[in-house]
């Protein structure tokens, strides 16, 4: 049986982790989500929303078989699980998580790669690998302390406090708390809007805060022109650029423009 799931409809795709009731991350997995990115960088989608089946988004890891491996099989296990991950932050496009129940260590690294984040109300996040003498090995710790801050970050890190929705909203680490029986509308028609958006310039951005995040804004003052410029080439921004003048123009309001992705 699948772990995990994928599916397009029109513009928007979506990743469903599928193996409830803790959704705990296995290398069957990490496969089957490398494969999901495979087929919608291949495909028209423009945007991806990630959910979880059942009560919780995620558990973490499938640590049943981690004391019988050596540090070499881990280390190339977590190598291969980090790669993976990265990928999924790199997408280039939107990536919308939709987060309810227990979002806990690899869950919340994983739920960390999306651009946008959706708690439910009752949802609670946490790193527990402090309880097991270990680290965030996919990058959790510095992700929030992206989001949070160092102090935070290095707060919940040590006393794997499971930290409810509504504090992860209010330290930025999440970006809305919605009821829980609406999350999953929400976020998907959040997914849906950000779908039909211009999508080079959604991946621009993200390009941009990666290079921001790894060397500041100095580093992504020096990416600006390389990542900002290729825009002007796409038939979205000749597009909306001749209308924002026609409008200009004439005098009248900019009309709503349908970006197509290119």
């Amino acid at each position: 049986m699948p772990h995990l799931t994928h599916s397009i409809e029109g513009p928007l795709a979506t990743i469903v982790i599928d193996r409830p009731p803790q959704n705990r991350i296995d290398d069957q997995m990490i496969d089957e989500l490398a494969a999901a990115i495979d087929a919608i960088e291949r495909s028209d989608a423009r945007a991806v929303l990630v959910r979880s089946e059942g009560d919780n988004f995620s558990f973490g890891g499938d640590i049943m078989s981690w004391p019988e491996a050596s540090t070499h099989q881990l280390r190339a296990r977590f190598e291969h699980y980090m790669s993976v991950f990265n990928r999924f932050e790199r997408m280039p496009m939107p990536v919308i998580a939709a987060v309810q129940g227990l979002c806990f260590g690899g869950g919340l690294e994983l739920a960390l790669r999306a651009d946008v984040v959706f708690a439910g109300a009752t949802a609670t996040f946490g790193h527990p690998e402090q309880t097991l003498g270990i680290v965030t090995v996919l990058g959790g710790i510095y992700r929030v302390a992206e989001r949070a801050g160092r102090s935070r970050a290095s707060e919940w890190a040590m006393t794997s406090e499971r930290v409810p929705a509504a504090t992860m909203e209010r330290f930025g680490v999440v970006n809305r708390v919605i009821a829980d029986a609406e999350l999953l509308s929400e976020a998907k028609a959040f997914a849906d809007k950000v779908s039909r958006g211009p999508t080079r310039a959604y991946a621009a951005h993200k390009a941009l805060l990666r290079a921001w995040a790894i060397g500041g804004v100095a580093a992504a003052d020096e990416a600006m022109f390389d990542i900002a410029m290729p825009l002007f080439e796409t038939a979205d921004v000749r597009a909306g650029l001749k209308s924002a003048v026609d409008a200009l123009k004439a005098g009248k309001p900019r009309p709503a423009l349908d970006f197509k992705g290119r």
